[in-house]
């Protein structure tokens, strides 16, 4: 009777109903009414032995005593109790099935057969037993008050309703976005081809231009007179605008001229600074663990897993396989009554006996470590150590205690009464069970003294047809350290071995699918390694594109002389040094590097760098040397021209990216802090040592020198300048037939509806990150994640963590957590049952397991279970025979009731030390040794848990729901259990909550860095372009637009947004910049006579630097990067990559320019005086007009 005590007397009128039916079988003075022998043995002469008798019960009776037992819990199993009582899980038990297995002489706990008979009306004689019951919602006589909710569902009242999922939105059953981006569209067409209109109706009648009181000789504003009095027409914001410019011009200017005339001292200066600087990567370092990668130190996530590691110790390692068969060996069981049974393949003994074996030998493995021996019982979780130092194998063949001969026993005489089969069925229905009830009385504990829970064991069934299981699972749990490194590397050690033996494991009759702590993580590494070739192969090309464009050939037999490979490699090496300098100063700092910045952030600099390239050296090859002009003044001149679009550039993108630092992931942030530093040193590097290599090389090439052999002088010949082919066609052809009058608004429509299109799915991009895209194509990795999708039956497990400071030794402190009777119908425990009724919901899949209720009932003076030696006070096992060992507590109304103050914490140290046996199953010791932890030795309670278990999780949406909900949840239980006036409350953890907190916000940082970054470069531009706002807006615009049409190429792609993406576009946000601001720069310092004519110059000789600086070497770079085995790369970075060029050069160079031709800004009238009086009397004069 102890064992039905423990379990069923958390709720009084079920366990008063239990105790009636046995009370009234053995010492009823009615017992001749109902209970009559009908079988006999000799004992001896004089005494007979009763050895069957019939138990006539009324059928209401029954029917009472079940009913309010059905939903009594086993808190510690997850269980209802019937499943352990019942001898079939507790969804298939039934009044009538329960009595007859409890008074089964097989199940070892009655001592001679007992026949029930059910009804209710006498029958043979005899009047059924029809006492008094309680309903699970009455009081008791003795003053035992109902039962809990969660132990009586008739006492919870109605039934929770999750709320309504929220409909979709839409309009004439269309998705909303898609209607009204639709309508937007169409009226922006409506009433910009109507403008049009409207505009080339107005032009025929009279045709004007911006410039026409400028360009008319005879005013006095004419840009043809002497323009002294032109300057009282400019604005104060243009007269500052053109100051600020000409200051920036004349910095510039002298900066360049100084460079080209002294370049050995600025070449080695440079030098030395890069060596100083990249020193620092002696001391790098690469973070490689995961939650250092996703989650900020500072995050609740990161912060809940430290308070959980640092209570609990952390969670431990899990080796994992899944085990499936390619055969047909499925068969079917016919055992002694009911219908036969059928058993799946996997289940077949043979297979069984082969999985034995496989499981054996995983766990014989050894591993060698700093010249020690490490074997799995090393690192093994043994629950009941010392007195059980078994290691947890979860695993069926733990049913069978992972024992060939127990897997063998059978019981045939005309039939089998009991094999294999059957103490599946019944270890699978009860698996806490120490006896099956079989002649062999084989246990379905498990050898290390817990039970295996058939969810956790099996895959590939529906409900609980365990039967037809098509997978085994089997779980090999390992010790996580925390701060041991020897202790985690003997670990690391095994799983090594382990991974490479089940590589190497050959059995054609077995499929398997596994995976270690350290797979993902290894896999990794590997992937990274792998794809350094492709990486390479990318950049190589890039590489001899630069080399080889930056040239610009006159003649054939001047090839030599006029290429500029030697000044392409130097260029490339700048913006290497860069990226060299940033990772060294950060590394001095002691921030260490990850996988994203090694792997973007040379892409990055190289798309920003190699365009400046581009820009000075193509501005030079188009450019005449004038009169009595000096090669340092020549360039000292273009460097004033280009380098202040250079610094608008590149000081953008810096003050975007430091800003984008504030993000609060680890990886965005590092990312953001290593990229503006590295693209503001490769500017400097560029006015700086690249300047003076460029006028040595010019002087080489001047001096008749071929490339590369420069100490090689051949004969003189005349050199001609000629413009490039791709700025004629640029300037012949492109900008032209783009700015043509029936083009443009072409063009218009086109973009608006990309940007429409955009909009309207940029809130149906996908959120998360599916883990199976980190792996290789060819992982062992990706196979066990496909199986554990299909098998899988159960989610990970959740810990409810009260932390520090409820006081559990007063009553309402016990009834703001505990779920039995008494206990508060919103405490801890009884709101994770209610959210566990709306799984769908809330994502928790089973009652929690409560150390504090299976306590109660441990602690009850009813109960063996707690017991301790009178003479010395220590705790007394309940299998220990002994007459000095006492009941803790005495059987007295005030014994009966709960333990309180110093009494509660007396027995509390006892109940965590106590194995569960066959006489208490509730023994805390491998259920809770670890979820409570005591302090101030053993005087008090500190944090503590109280697990249960998500529902199947698969995608990342289900994982961000769960962590979610778990959420709101304990923020609801942190409120009922009303901690006033204290610093603790109640949070969930699981063991991804740290990888998956991050997209809870993911929308808000992803608004928050663009954003940021998006502000940062409309300020930065607005002062650099000389203080002309329409400028910056059109700029950022421009960016936004490229920004808003990546979420239409992300949708369209299947790109999700998480924290890889995000780099990228804040990546994206950067590269904008490079396709963007040269262009409106250009046009702002244009003195052509109208909008359409600056935008065509802009175009023309900007728009072929930018071309071939960033589109062209870019694009062959990507289309390598197809080729990666690694899923992430040919997700996040080819299929991103390319959208961001693609982009890019779309907007930049097709729909700025047009643009600009409707929209830009007016002709600053002071930088056209300027730019007059600074060529008046040169040969250039005439190019400001």
């Amino acid at each position: 009777m102890q064992v039905p005590l423990q379990y069923l007397s958390r709720c009084p009128a079920c366990f008063f109903n239990f105790m009636t039916l046995f009370c009234e079988l053995t010492c009823s003075p009615r017992q001749s009414d109902f209970v009559s022998a009908t079988n006999f043995s000799t004992f001896d002469k004089n005494t007979t032995n009763v050895d069957k008798v019939s138990y006539y019960i009324s059928q209401t009776f029954a029917n009472a005593m079940y009913n309010a037992c059905s939903d009594v819990q086993a808190p510690s199993t997850n269980l209802k109790a019937l499943s352990l009582l019942c001898g079939r899980d507790a969804s298939e038990c039934t009044p009538n099935n329960w009595i007859q297995y409890m008074f089964d002489i097989n199940n070892g706990q009655v001592p001679f057969a007992i026949d029930p008979d059910f009804s209710d009306v006498p029958i043979a004689g005899m009047t059924p037993m029809s006492n008094v019951t309680f309903n699970c919602t009455q009081s008791l006589d003795d003053g035992s008050g109902p039962c809990s909710c969660q132990d009586c569902s008739e006492a919870c009242g109605p039934t929770p309703v999750a709320p309504p999922v929220l409909p979709t939105w839409t309009i004439l059953g269309l998705d909303a976005m898609t209607v009204i981006m639709w309508c937007s569209y169409v009226a922006f067409l409506i009433l910009f081809f109507g403008v049009m209109l409207g505009a080339w109706c107005y032009r025929r009648r009279m045709v004007t231009s911006e410039y026409g009181p400028i360009l008319d000789s005879n005013q006095p504003q004419s840009i043809n007179s002497d323009g002294t009095d032109f300057v009282g027409d400019a604005t104060c914001c243009e007269t500052l605008g053109e100051r600020f410019e000409n200051c920036l011009r004349v910095l510039f200017s002298s900066w360049g001229s100084l460079c080209v005339r002294h370049p050995l001292t600025v070449i080695l200066t440079s030098v030395v600074l890069v060596l100083i600087c990249s020193a620092g990567l002696s001391y790098m370092s690469i973070t490689t663990n995961p939650v250092e990668l996703w989650s900020s130190p500072s995050s609740r996530a990161r912060q809940e897993k430290d308070y959980f590691d640092q209570h609990f110790g952390p969670f431990f390692r899990t080796e994992q396989l899944i085990i499936t068969t390619p055969l047909n060996a499925s068969g079917v069981f016919s055992p002694t009554s009911g219908p036969d049974i059928h058993f799946s393949s996997i289940l077949n003994i043979s297979l069984l006996h082969q999985v034995l074996d496989l499981q054996t030998e995983i766990a014989k493995l050894t591993a060698e470590y700093k010249g020690e021996t490490v074997t799995f019982k090393d690192i093994c979780i043994s629950p009941l150590a010392p007195y059980n130092d078994n290691c947890t194998i979860l695993s069926l063949l733990n049913y069978y205690q992972n024992s060939h001969e127990v897997l063998d026993h059978e019981d045939v005489v005309f039939y089998v009464n009991s094999d294999y089969h059957t103490h599946f069925l019944y270890c699978v229905s009860s698996p806490t069970a120490l006896d099956d009830t079989s002649k062999s009385h084989d246990p379905c504990m498990g050898t290390f003294g817990g039970p295996v829970f058939p969810w956790l064991a099996l895959g590939g069934y529906e409900g609980t047809a365990y039967n037809n299981a098509t997978a085994l699972v089997i779980t090999f749990p390992v010790h996580n350290y925390l701060n041991d490194t020897d202790k985690l590397g003997k670990a690391l050690a095994w799983e090594s071995v382990f991974v490479n033996f089940v590589k190497n494991y050959d059995n054609p009759n077995l499929t398997i699918a596994f995976s270690s702590e350290r797979s993902i993580e290894d896999e990794i590494d590997r992937e990274s390694n792998s794809d350094i070739t492709t990486i390479v192969i990318s950049y190589v090309i890039m590489f001899v594109y630069i080399s080889l464009a930056l040239g610009h050939i006159n003649s054939f037999w001047t090839l030599l002389v006029d290429s500029k490979i030697s000044l392409g490699i130097a260029g490339i090496l700048i913006v290497l040094s860069s990226v060299a300098c940033s990772l060294g100063i950060f590394s001095y700092i002691g921030i260490p590097l990850t996988l994203i910045v090694i792997e973007v952030i040379p892409f990055l600099v190289l798309a920003v760098g190699v365009d400046n390239i581009f820009i000075i050296v193509q501005t030079y090859q188009r450019d005449e040397r004038m009169p009595e002009e000096e090669l340092h003044q020549q360039i000292g001149r273009i460097l004033g021209e280009v380098a202040p679009s250079m610094f608008l550039s590149s000081f953008s993108e810096t003050v975007a990216f430091f800003l984008g630092a504030l993000s609060s992931m680890p990886a965005v942030r590092t990312f953001s802090l290593f990229a503006g530093l590295a693209v503001f040193i490769d500017f400097l590097l560029q006015i700086t040592c690249f300047v003076s290599l460029l006028g040595l090389d010019i002087r080489r090439q001047e001096a008749n020198r071929p490339d590369i052999l420069c100490c090689v002088k051949l004969s003189d010949g005349q050199q001609e300048k000629s413009e490039g082919c791709l700025f004629r066609f640029f300037k012949k052809i492109y900008a032209p037939f783009i700015l043509k009058g029936w083009v443009r608004p072409l063009v218009v429509a086109v973009f608006v509806g990309m940007l429409s299109f955009s909009i309207a799915v940029v809130n149906k991009v996908e959120i998360g990150l599916d883990q199976r895209l980190a792996m290789p194509d060819d992982s062992y990795v990706l196979d066990y994640f496909g199986n554990l999708s299909e098998y899988l039956h159960t989610g990970p497990p959740v810990y409810f963590v009260v932390e520090d400071g409820h006081d559990y030794k007063a009553p309402e402190g016990q009834n703001a957590v505990c779920g039995g009777v008494g206990c508060n119908s919103n405490s801890l425990v009884q709101q994770i049952y209610t959210a566990s009724l709306l799984n769908n919901y809330s994502k928790i899949s089973n009652v929690p397991s409560s150390w504090l209720d299976d306590y109660f009932d441990w602690v009850k003076p009813q109960s063996s279970c707690c017991r301790y030696y009178n003479s010395t006070g220590a705790f007394c096992n309940a299998s220990v025979v002994d007459k000095t060992c006492v009941p803790c507590r005495p059987m007295t109304p005030s014994g009966k009731q709960r333990p309180n103050g110093t009494e509660f914490m007396r027995f509390l140290p006892m109940f965590l030390s106590d194995n569960p046996n066959i006489k208490c199953g509730k023994g805390g010791h491998a259920a809770y040794s670890t979820a409570v932890d005591l302090k101030e030795n053993n005087t008090d309670v500190g944090a503590t848990y109280f697990m249960s278990y998500h529902t199947i999780l698969k995608t990342s949406s289900d994982f961000i729901d769960a962590l979610k909900m778990a959420r709101e949840l304990t923020d609801n239980i942190t409120q009922a259990i009303g901690p006033h006036n204290k610093t603790y409350s109640v949070f969930p953890y699981s063991i991804f909550y740290v990888f998956y907190e991050q997209y809870l916000t993911i929308v808000y940082d992803t608004a928050f860095n663009l954003g940021v970054s998006l502000a940062a470069i409309f300020v930065v531009s607005t002062v650099l372009l000389g203080f002309e706002l329409w400028s910056a807006i059109l700029v950022s615009f421009t960016i936004a637009m490229i920004l808003v049409n990546m979420f239409g190429v992300m949708w369209l792609w299947d790109i999700s947004l998480n924290a890889v993406s995000l780099v990228n576009l804040v990546m994206c946000c950067g590269i904008s910049v490079e396709f963007c601001s040269h262009i409106v720069r250009a046009f702002s310092v244009s003195t052509r006579s109208s909008r359409v004519e600056r935008a065509e110059e802009a175009l023309a000789h900007m728009g072929s630097s930018v071309f071939s600086g960033i589109t062209l070497t870019k694009f062959g770079g990507i289309l390598i990067l197809a080729l990666s085995k690694s899923q992430i790369f040919q997700i996040f970075y080819f299929r991103m990559y390319l959208s961001i060029v693609l982009l890019g050069a779309a907007h930049g160079l097709i729909f700025l320019p047009v643009l600009l031709s409707y929209a830009g800004p007016s002709v600053n009238k002071a930088k056209v005086v300027a730019a007059h009086n600074r060529f008046v009397g040169t040969d250039r004069e005439q190019l400001v007009y």
